[in-house]
């Protein structure tokens, strides 16, 4: 989060970005994070987060949409790097999530696998239309990440991780105009230990 109010002032440092840090991880990795986030070519993490290489496993999908392979790619980290956090990014006006949101709505199938993401989605969505509002679109985007990191919590092999506090899994919502992230749950009370 540090890095994130330096990237939001402007004023990022671009740590770990030279030869010598692509040396020193060469041989072996720790990232400190583990990030789901969107394919979305505004919400680079590394950016945001003001990181740089070895520091963050990062896994995109559109919309933040899980599925098998993307559970193991987030399993990876904690189960064979001990890396003591998740973070489900989401972010504002998700193209994504607009696509699937119109789809369900209207019951007009897309082309290609998009409807994979639009199946993905559907609980997201079944929510934020049962509760309506005035944003269907952003409390989609934030129903989507607070579900993603709810099924990570329950997931057989993490919650042990989670319920010993060597792992926090944490929703949190980017905000496109402003570069700012929200932590949206899941913050750890201490600093998890690794």
């Amino acid at each position: 989060m540090e890095g994130n109010q330096r990237w939001v002032k402007g004023e990022p440092q671009a740590p770990n970005r030279d030869p010598a840090r692509r040396q020193s991880v060469a041989q072996e990795q720790k990232p400190f994070a583990a990030v789901l986030s969107c394919i979305d070519s505004r919400v680079p993490p590394e950016l945001i987060f003001d990181v740089g290489l070895g520091d963050l496993f990062v896994t995109r999908t559109g919309g933040e949409a899980v599925g098998p392979v993307v559970t193991a790619s987030l399993e990876y980290g904690p189960l064979a790097n001990g890396t003591p956090l998740i973070v489900v990014l989401g972010h504002q006006r998700c193209g994504a999530v607009k696509a699937a949101y119109a789809s369900l709505g209207d019951g007009e199938t897309l082309p290609g696998h998009l409807p994979e993401i639009v199946t993905a989605l559907q609980p997201a969505y079944e929510q934020v239309a049962a509760a309506g509002g005035s944003d269907p679109i952003d409390a989609m985007v934030r129903a989507q990440v607070e579900l993603a990191a709810d099924d990570l919590r329950s997931n057989p092999e993490l919650a042990p991780l989670v319920e010993k506090q060597q792992l926090a899994i944490v929703s949190a919502y980017y905000s496109v105009d402003t570069g700012a992230v929200e932590v949206l749950s899941g913050a750890p009370s201490q600093p998890a230990e690794r």
